[in-house]
């Protein structure tokens, strides 16, 4: 994450918790006027009960500002975690995801991982913060009135935080492993998803949705765990809360009949015994709150481990490559029939051609250099030690919500528009842009987008990477003689520097490769 980024997030956080410090200052105006107005209520028409009210509204009203800035705050500095998280993960997983685990399972950590930060990002860090400086500074507001109700309620916190740390060294735990089950769980259904034709041919669907059944019932009993250890911590606070404000209560009240078994030294009146009433509530509301947001924190924290684990999905890189040889490489297609041997080596520049009928395998060969689909046999030899950074350009482009430049940056966040704009008009698209604009709105499904303005999309975004290796999937179908043409130039000239294998069926664009793989 940029530093930039970083300040941006701590900022927003600290200011959130600062506004969760100003609810404890509303809530003391509040309890000042609520003792005041006890005091005067002999006195229904004197200046003490329009004091008592004008204190009420005015704690009220501190209360609501400072609560609704919280929230909003916190919530901008969770999108704004979000967002860095986006950016670092995402470009690597649209790219070429990796063969080394289920796509569903970096589906995991690049979606439902970064959403459960928002919880913690939002509410949790600041509410953590606050819970405990607002403590303290209630203790210090109580003392102004009665020191020794202060001593009371400081005096409940020793056994109170060792309670809770307790119930949260288990709960991170119990939340580690429910990210775990709901990462299995998401990796299980792409991994059937993609399987389904086998599934249906070979009859395993009841066996299937038993298994689909099993994992979805491991997730709801490791959920409910976690949730039971969140009710457990709120038990250990809702205990201590009420052992304190007792404990006051009886302070206050023995206090004020006179009848204490011991010295003091003060000596409570009417108002102050009321303002600490009401204000010894106020001690534990911090801690409350941090507990409703704690399953917040387990999920977020293991949602943390999991994007800074090893085998997380890399983040985009430039690095050098050095080329990639294939010697009687043999992989199965998808539906069965082998295909290969396959031999071709591509240079750190230059373009190859996969040709051959539909169905031949053209994609296939794609996947396994990308590291989609197991190479059943012969050999594939990276010079590197591991494969280099790739774009891949699939022959149906990902849409998102968005605009044409959030979908054309995708694999490049951040780049200028006038960059953006250019390559659009490279590979054809300025009608696109003269009827929608760069930054005109694309709904999900991508409505008006034609299917070779998609597939252009596709292609401007592996052509912007700025990666090594470029995997393109027939680039230029569905496009007509001009847009075809000047698919072929783009991904011509881009050879000159980098490294490109394409599967087609446009005989003009192999014409170009300085080398034609022909599969039977």
């Amino acid at each position: 994450m940029k530093a930039s980024e970083q300040r941006t997030r701590h900022h927003g956080s600290h200011a959130a918790t600062i506004s969760w410090l100003a609810d404890a200052l509303g809530a003391a105006l509040a309890a000042a006027g609520l003792a005041l107005g006890v005091a005067a209520v002999a006195h229904p028409g004197s200046a003490a009960m329009w004091q008592a009210a004008l204190l009420l509204g005015a704690g009220g009203v501190v209360r609501a500002a400072a609560q609704w800035m919280a929230t909003d705050l916190g919530l901008k500095a969770a999108f704004a975690r979000k967002a860095a998280e986006r950016a670092r993960h995402w470009p690597a997983l649209l790219a070429a995801p990796r063969a080394t685990s289920l796509s569903g399972d970096d589906l995991g950590r690049a979606i439902d991982s970064i959403e459960m930060l928002e919880g913690l990002e939002a509410r949790f860090r600041p509410l953590r913060l606050a819970a405990v400086a607002a403590p303290l500074l209630i203790a210090l507001i109580v003392a102004a009135a009665s020191p020794v109700s202060a001593v009371i309620l400081l005096a409940t916190l020793p056994p109170f935080i060792a309670g809770l740390a307790l119930a949260g060294t288990a709960a991170r735990a119990t939340a580690a492993r429910q990210l775990g089950a709901l990462r299995d769980l998401n990796a299980l259904f792409a991994d059937r998803l993609r399987a389904l034709p086998e599934i249906r041919h070979f009859r395993a669907e009841d066996r299937i949705l038993r298994q689909m059944g099993d994992s979805s019932r491991a997730l709801a009993d490791r959920t409910i765990a976690t949730l039971r250890i969140a009710f457990l911590s709120g038990g250990v606070i809702e205990f201590f809360a009420a052992i304190a404000v007792a404990l006051v209560a009886l302070y206050a009240g023995f206090s004020l009949l006179g009848i204490l078994p011991f010295r003091v030294p003060e000596t409570l009146s009417l108002l102050s015994a009321f303002f600490v009433l009401a204000m010894a509530p106020e001690f534990y509301l911090p801690f409350r709150r941090l507990a409703a947001a704690y399953h917040d924190k387990q999920l977020g924290e293991a949602a943390e481990a999991a994007l800074a684990a090893p085998d997380a999905v890399p983040a985009p890189g430039t690095a050098p490559f050095a080329g990639v040889s294939a010697t009687g490489l043999l992989l199965r297609h998808a539906e069965g029939p082998l295909i290969g041997p396959l031999d071709f080596r591509l240079d750190p520049t230059g373009l190859i051609a996969l040709v051959g009928p539909t169905g031949s395998g053209k994609s296939s060969v794609l996947a396994v250099v990308a590291g989609r689909a197991p190479i059943v046999g012969g050999t594939l030899t990276w010079a590197e030690r591991a494969p280099p950074p790739l774009a891949w350009a699939g022959q149906r482009a990902l849409i998102l919500a968005g605009t044409l430049a959030d979908n054309l940056g995708l694999a490049r966040p951040g780049a200028p528009d006038a960059e953006l704009e250019t390559m659009a008009a490279r590979l054809g698209l300025s009608p696109l842009l003269a009827t929608r604009g760069l930054h005109g709105a694309i709904d999900w499904r991508g409505s008006g987008l034609s299917g070779g303005e998609r597939r252009r999309i596709g292609v401007a975004r592996a052509l912007l990477s700025g990666r090594p290796l470029l995997l393109l999937d027939e680039p230029t179908a569905d496009l007509d003689a001009d847009s075809a043409a000047l698919v072929r130039a783009a991904v011509e000239e881009a050879g000159r520097s980098r490294a490109i294998l394409v599967a087609t069926h446009d005989d003009q664009l192999a014409a170009l490769a300085a080398q034609v793989v022909r599969l039977p």
